[in-house]
């Protein structure tokens, strides 16, 4: 019998590690299937281009996974139930049910409105395809002039008020930031996202916190109102509620607590990869969510459920940042480089450079889940029946 793996949600992290389990294990062994509510891949990483009316290369599932014996599902997951291990899904069939020996939750996140007044009613949200393309169509209808509020100064805020303001030089956009602007970079870092910010006019918004987001304005603490004829929020991300409604362990906010090999620590028949991850870096910090994060943890869990499945050794190498990549526009670009713990040093990386650099790492992402079975030896090893159905138990005694 097959020993039945399911990947929830074909997000980078996702679709990276269905992939990486078909190489690594042989398909007459397990079956894998991979659930997600969309046909096609989603670059998340360039919704603030989307937003701005470029258009992206479409990337279909059945055409990446065409050949690899990775099943793709089209549906949307609307529940999983770890103790019967089962997952149930909807699609235009109706409801239906989908049993695993091994799961990976890969569901991701979506944006956060942080529970200030009016953001869910008037602010638009960068999160996802949906969100993106309903801005889109706002900007495009907006007259010379008319202000754009761009509101978080990380890096989903500063790449969407740079693209937003070189593709739109009519419009008046700003930036509201918590903090000071770009006040986690090394200081050549900031002097640069500075000089960029005004030559393209973005008016910063700094030590701001929005406590209200109403139709025409945002409304800081201080009681400052700033026009805004579109709200863009960009103050970080929810994770999916879904695995929080089960018996997993998981954080205050959703995340399943994982080990270093990103099994559930409650459930080890469960990883849990990318956003929906609460994982531990190097100096004992939590990962953050970003695909630096999520592409690595997926390597991780494919390679410790291959290894589990087979016997083989489990993988031993820690999820660790090199730098912070941020487009500033088509022009421009910053490349923060960082310790493994994801402290700023003193060098970066900038200008027509940084944003060559930027749009190749956001290729090879792309690349690596249109690629699945390219770029990585394959090396299929058969599973080991008894450790198909005995799991943590057989490793323990090993």
């Amino acid at each position: 019998m097959q020993h039945r793996i399911v990947v929830l949600g074909a997000g980078y992290s996702g679709a990276i590690a269905a992939g990486r389990l078909a190489k690594r294990l042989r398909r007459e062994d397990v079956a894998i299937t991979l659930v997600n509510a969309e046909p096609d891949f989603v670059e998340r990483v360039r919704m603030h281009q989307l937003a701005t009316g470029q258009d992206l290369k479409p990337r279909p599932f059945s055409e990446m996974f065409a050949g690899t014996g990775v099943e793709l599902r089209v549906s949307k997951v609307t529940g999983v139930d770890v103790d019967r291990k089962t997952v149930a899904v909807s699609d235009a069939n109706g409801p239906g049910e989908l049993a695993y020996d091994t799961l990976v939750y890969a569901l991701g996140s979506r944006w956060n409105d942080q529970g200030v007044p009016g953001a869910a009613e008037h602010a638009y949200e960068l999160a996802g395809r949906a969100g993106a393309l309903r801005l889109r169509e706002r900007l495009a209808r907006l007259d010379a002039g008319q202000t754009v509020v761009v509101v978080g100064g990380g890096l989903t805020g500063l790449e969407a008020a740079t693209e937003i303001a070189e593709a739109r030089p009519d419009l008046a956009v700003s930036v509201v930031a918590r903090g000071g602007l770009g006040d986690w970079l090394s200081p050549k870092g900031r002097a640069h996202l500075r000089k960029v910010v005004g030559k393209l006019g973005i008016t910063a918004h700094e030590h701001a916190a929005v406590t209200s987001v109403e139709a025409g304005r945002v409304v800081t603490a201080d009681g400052t109102a700033i026009p805004a004829a579109v709200t863009v929020w960009t103050t970080g991300f929810a994770v999916h509620p879904i695995a929080k409604a089960t018996s997993l362990e998981v954080t205050g906010t959703g995340q399943i607590v994982v080990d270093r090999t990103m099994r559930s620590v409650s459930h080890p028949d469960v990883y849990a990869v990318g956003d929906a991850a609460m994982a531990m870096g190097p100096g004992d910090k939590p990962l953050r969510m970003s695909c630096a994060s999520g592409t690595p943890a997926a390597w991780q869990a494919a390679d410790a459920i291959a290894a589990r499945l087979t016997g083989g050794k489990l993988p031993n190498v820690p999820v660790r940042y090199f730098n912070q990549c941020i487009s500033l526009g088509r022009k421009e670009g910053l490349i923060q480089y960082v310790t493994a713990d994801d402290r700023p040093v003193r060098a970066v990386l900038t200008g027509r450079v940084a944003a060559v650099y930027k749009e190749l790492i956001c290729k090879g992402a792309a690349w690596s889940v249109a690629n699945p079975m390219l770029g990585l030896p394959t090396r299929r090893r058969p599973v080991t029946p008894e450790r198909a159905t005995a799991g943590p138990a057989v490793e323990a005694a090993a």
